[in-house]
C-alpha cells in the first residue's frame, strides 16, 4: 500500500488520516512511533526537545541529541544480546534518560516496561519474572539496592544499566554497567555496523508490542497491559483532534512515565506536536518547577488540582483582612464567569466587566504565584474530580477540563474540551472511539486504541473484551443524549446493603474531598446495614486549623485524635450527607492517622486508594463503627 497517498487532513501543523481510526493510522506518513521519531529527529534537529535542572540551572537538550542517545541506547542493547520482542524494564524517576531509552527499546524491536520508583524489591522481582526482562535500567544507587536484593530470584536479566554513578565509582558487578559504557557499546556497534539503527526502524510494524504498562495491582497482581505501535498511534491522532498542542508548547512532566497520562502527555504528544517538555527535579518540587517553566498545557491526576486548591486557601487564610475581603471578590466574580464560560455561553456584558477587575487586581497574581499564567489548558483524568473543583479553577481563569481513559485503551476515550464542555461528566468520545452502556450499566469502548491483550495471560485477556470485541472497563456509568458520559463508579466497588440498595461509592467519596480538610475518603458499607466512611484529613489544612485553634497536636496520629479535629471532620461529611439521599448518607467515619504516600500498599502510584487494602489493613476501625 502506498501510504503517502492515503487521504489526509493537517491540525496544528500535523498530518493525520482525514477519517479518525482509518487504517493504517498515519501521523505525518509514519505508521510507528520509531518511524516518527526517526522523522522528528531529522526535521528539528538542534531545536530544543527537552530541558532539566542541572545543580539549580534550566539545561535544554536538542532533538538531535535524542536521536543520538536513543540510537546508542538502542544499538548497545542490540549488541548485547536484545531481540524483537523482548521486554526492558526502566526504573527511574522522570528524565531524559527515561525517554532516551524508551525510544531507543522501542527503535530496535523491543518492549519498553516502566517500573515504578516506589515499587518494593520484590515488586521488582514480579515485574522482571513477569515480563521476562532481559535488560533492567535504574537510575541510581537507591533503585539499584533493589535489584542487588533480589538479583538471585532474576536469573534472566543479562544486564543492569546505571544511570548515575554517584555512591557507585567502587561497584564490581559482572551484571551492572553505567549507562555512558552502554553509550559506548552502541557507538562501536555503529562504527561496525553503519545504518543498523535506521534498518531496525525500518522494520518496525504497527501491530508491533510498543509498550508493556503494568495495571495498579488494585484487585490483586499487576497484569501487563500490552500496547502497539498503532494504539499509540491511534491516540495521538484522537488527542490531537481534541486536546491542541503547538510547537511552542512548553509542557512540565512530573507523573511517572510508567502511567499511561505521562506517557501520553511528555512522549507522545510532544513527538507528534515538537512541542518542549520540562522535567520536574521531582514530584516534591513540582510546584516550584510549575512556577519556573510557566507551562502552556498540564495533565495531572485529582490529588495534585486538590492540593493546589489547599495551598490556595491557606495562603489565603493567612493574608490580611484586606487581602482576605479582595480574594473572596475576586473568587466571586470568577465564578460569575465561570457559569457561562464553562458551558461554552457568551458572558454578559456586567460579568465580563466585573471579571476583568478582579482579574487585573487579584487573579492575574494568583496565577503567576502558581506558574498558570501561561496556562491555555489543565487536564484531569485518572480518577474521580470533583465539578466544585473544576469550577474553582475557571473561576480564578485556569480552564480545567476532565477526560477518561485507561491503560487497556491507551489512556483516552473521553474528553472534554474547551469549546465542548459539561461539568460533571467526563466529556465526548474522542474521534475514532465508539462508546456504549451494557445492561449491567457498566462502560464499554471499541477503537483503535483499544489494547492487544494482557502479557501472556490468555484467560484475562478473554474477560477483558466482549464477544463482539468491545473493552470492558469496569466502570460503571451512562451517555446523555448529547453523548457525554459520566462514571458513577466500579462495577468491583459498587456496596450492596444489608438492605438490598446498590450504591455507588464514587459519587460520595468525591463530594467528601472537595473539602479542604480532606484528602481522601473510602466508603464502606457492603453486605452492612448502614455506609460508614474511612477518611485520611489534609495534613497542611488541619494542622493550619489546629494551630490558629490552639490545638495541641505532637505528630499526625494525635492530631487525627484530637476531638476537635474529629468535630471539624464531622461537621463536613454532615455538610456531604446533606446532598444525598438517606441510604446514601455516612452514619459513621473514622480517621486514618497514618500518613500515606505512593510507597504504602494502600495507594497506587496514582494516589489512588486502594479499597480493598485499606479495608483490611483497617479492619480494626471499621469494626468499631458497626
Amino acid at each position: 500500500m502506498n501510504m503517502q497517498a492515503h487521504p489526509q487532513v493537517e491540525l496544528y501543523g500535523v498530518q493525520f488520516n482525514a477519517t479518525p481510526g482509518q487504517k493504517p493510522i498515519l501521523v505525518d506518513g509514519c505508521d510507528t512511533i520509531p518511524k516518527l521519531f526517526q522523522a522528528r529527529c531529522a526535521e528539528l534537529g538542534e531545536r530544543t526537545a527537552h530541558r532539566e535542572k542541572d545543580f539549580g540551572i534550566w539545561k535544554s537538550y536538542s532533538w538531535r541529541d535524542y536521536w543520538d542517545h536513543a540510537k546508542w541506547l538502542g544499538l548497545g542493547l542490540k549488541a548485547l544480546g536484545l531481540q524483537r520482542g523482548e521486554v526492558v524494564s526502566i526504573l527511574s524517576e522522570d528524565r531524559k534518560e527515561w525517554l532516551y531509552a524508551d525510544m531507543g527499546i522501542q527503535a530496535v524491536g523491543g518492549v519498553a516496561s516502566g517500573v515504578y520508583t516506589t515499587d518494593s524489591a520484590s515488586q521488582l522481582a514480579y515485574l522482571i519474572n513477569d515480563s521476562d526482562s532481559r535488560f533492567l535500567f535504574v537510575e541510581d544507587d537507591e533503585q539499584l539496592d533493589k535489584y542487588l536484593e533480589i538479583q538471585d530470584e532474576v536469573p534472566g536479566l543479562l544486564k543492569v544499566i546505571i544511570m548515575e554513578r554517584e555512591g557507585l565509582h567502587d561497584l564490581r558487578h559482572e551484571k551492572c554497567v553505567f549507562i555512558d559504557e552502554l553509550y559506548d557499546t552502541g557507538r562501536a556497534h555503529e562504527a561496525e555496523h553503519h545504518g543498523d539503527f535506521e534498518a531496525e526502524i525500518a522494520k518496525s510494524q504497527p501491530e508491533d508490542i510498543a509498550l508493556l504498562i503494568y495495571t495498579s495491582g488494585t484487585t490483586g497482581m499487576p497484569k501487563g497491559a500490552m500496547i502497539s505501535s498503532e494504539n499509540v498511534l491511534a491516540t495521538i491522532e484522537s488527542g490531537a483532534r481534541g486536546l491542541a498542542v503547538f510547537p511552542d508548547d512548553e509542557q512540565l512532566c512530573f507523573l511517572p512515565l510508567c502511567h499511561i497520562l505521562e506517557r501520553n502527555v511528555s512522549v507522545n504528544f510532544p513527538l507528534a506536536a515538537r512541542s518542549t517538555v520540562n522535567f520536574a527535579e521531582s514530584p516534591e518540587t513540582v510546584f516550584d518547577n510549575m512556577q519556573e517553566v510557566s507551562p502552556s498545557t498540564f495533565f495531572a491526576v485529582p490529588r495534585v488540582w486538590e492540593k493546589v486548591y489547599s495551598r490556595v486557601l491557606v495562603l489565603g487564610q493567612e493574608a490580611t483582612f484586606m487581602g482576605r475581603w479582595a480574594f473572596a471578590q475576586a473568587i466571586k466574580a470568577g465564578e460569575a464567569r465561570a457559569d457561562y464560560v464553562m458551558q461554552g455561553k457568551p458572558v454578559p456584558g456586567g460579568v465580563a466587566t466585573r471579571y476583568a477587575v478582579w482579574d487585573f487586581l487579584v487573579l492575574r497574581n494568583l496565577r503567576r504565584m502558581l506558574g498558570m499564567d501561561r496556562l491555555r489548558r489543565g487536564g484531569t483524568g485518572a480518577a474521580p474530580i470533583s465539578p466544585e473543583l473544576l469550577k474553582w479553577y475557571w473561576s480564578i481563569g485556569v480552564p480545567l477540563v476532565e477526560g477518561y481513559g485507561m491503560t487497556e485503551n491507551t489512556g483516552l476515550s473521553t474528553i472534554n474540551t474547551l469549546d465542548v464542555n459539561r461539568p460533571g461528566t467526563v466529556g465526548q468520545a474522542i474521534d475514532g472511539v465508539d462508546i456504549r452502556i451494557a445492561p449491567d450499566g457498566e462502560i464499554q469502548t471499541l477503537g483503535a486504541n483499544n489494547f492487544k491483550g494482557y502479557w501472556r495471560n490468555n484467560e484475562k485477556t478473554a474477560e477483558t473484551f466482549t464477544e463482539d470485541g468491545w473493552l470492558r472497563t469496569g466502570d460503571v456509568g451512562r451517555i446523555d443524549d448529547d453523548g457525554f458520559v459520566t462514571i458513577t463508579g466500579r462495577i468491583k466497588d459498587i456496596i450492596i446493603t444489608a438492605g438490598g440498595k446498590n450504591i455507588t461509592p464514587a459519587e460520595i467519596e468525591s463530594r467528601l474531598k472537595f473539602s479542604h480538610y480532606i484528602s481522601d475518603a473510602v466508603v464502606i458499607g457492603d453486605q452492612k446495614k448502614y455506609l460508614t466512611c474511612l477518611i485520611m484529613i489534609d495534613q497542611e489544612n488541619v494542622e493550619k486549623f489546629a494551630q490558629d485553634n490552639k490545638i495541641p497536636f505532637s505528630d499526625f496520629a494525635s492530631l487525627c485524635a484530637a476531638q476537635a479535629v474529629v468535630d471539624l471532620i464531622g461537621k463536613e461529611v454532615e455538610a456531604v450527607n446533606k446532598e444525598f439521599a438517606r441510604v446514601e448518607q455516612i452514619k459513621d467515619f473514622r480517621l486514618i492517622n497514618v500518613l500515606l504516600t505512593a510507597e504504602d500498599e494502600e495507594l497506587t502510584a496514582t494516589m489512588k486508594l486502594k479499597r480493598s487494602f485499606v479495608e483490611k489493613k483497617h479492619k480494626a476501625l471499621i469494626d468499631q463503627m458497626y
